[in-house]
């Protein structure tokens, strides 16, 4: 069900996603990741095209809390933030973080592999149905993601949609 991998270039990092759909309580869900009663990220599932994007955005994330080139404040709010094609952290909490009327959210956990998770106390929290991480695009607005990313029809004649998505993301910063 959840999907677990080591960072290569941060071996002591684990990245932990969980994706759930009928989802009825994202408002207190939210709630919670503001207050810290959740430690993760809660992305709408409906930007997220695979869980490699998910694992890209965390690795950029670790990498600059580590060198202390965070924007944002924590490291959750850093790998909602790396999600996103613009530098504008408010539009990207907005595009990627849940929102009140979600019905899916998709959980990411960065943990230290000495750490012991509890991910059933985090499950628990969750008034839903959990599903397979990589079920992610069955729940992709794909119309939404091209639209945001700019994609063109041409680009996906010699790239996939992850490619084009994942292109963006890690070049957002280069000037």
């Amino acid at each position: 069900m959840q999907l677990t991998h080591d960072l290569e270039l941060f071996p002591v990092y684990t990245v932990t996603q969980l994706l759930f759909k009928d989802v009825k309580n994202a408002t207190e869900l939210r709630k919670m990741a503001v207050n810290g009663d959740i430690n993760g990220a809660l992305i709408n599932p409906s930007m997220v095209v695979d869980a490699f994007q998910i694992l890209v955005a965390a690795n950029k994330a670790v990498h600059l809390h580590k060198i202390g080139k965070m924007k944002t404040r924590s490291l959750y709010s850093e790998i909602i933030f790396n999600l996103s094609p613009t530098n504008n952290i408010s539009e990207a909490f907005k595009r990627f973080g849940i929102s009140d009327s979600d019905s899916a959210v998709h959980i990411v956990l960065v943990h230290n592999k000495e750490e012991t998770l509890n991910i059933d106390d985090i499950i628990s929290k969750v008034d839903g149905q959990q599903i397979a991480v990589d079920q992610v695009s069955d729940l992709t607005d794909a119309a939404k993601v091209k639209k945001l990313y700019k994609v063109a029809p041409q680009e996906e004649k010699c790239g996939s949609l992850l490619d084009a998505v994942v292109c963006r993301m890690a070049t957002k910063d280069v000037a």
